[in-house]
């Protein structure tokens, strides 16, 4: 899988409303939950990683430590699959 030096990779992917993710170059597709598809559509908008923990943070009902674990895992699985 080729290795993302940017987050504007994300800008080809296509993103459903429901959560389904096309990436065009490989042909892969993924499957996310609304804040899933929130976090990507935000990282290829600019927003920074900080940016979006924090807004996260503010606007749902979370614990930071929950968050923190639950978004270090969804950053690293969307490095893994080379979205980021």
């Amino acid at each position: 899988m080729p290795k993302r030096d940017s987050f504007s990779y994300l800008k080809e992917l296509a993103i459903s409303e429901s959560g389904f993710i096309f990436d065009p170059q490989t042909g892969n597709s993924y499957v996310t939950n609304e804040l899933g598809r929130e976090i990507i559509i935000r990282l290829r908008n600019g927003s920074t990683e900080k940016e979006i923990f924090k807004y996260i943070l503010e606007n749902y009902d979370v614990s930071e430590e929950i968050l923190r674990r639950d978004y270090e895992v969804f950053l690293l699985r969307l490095r893994q699959y080379g979205l980021i």
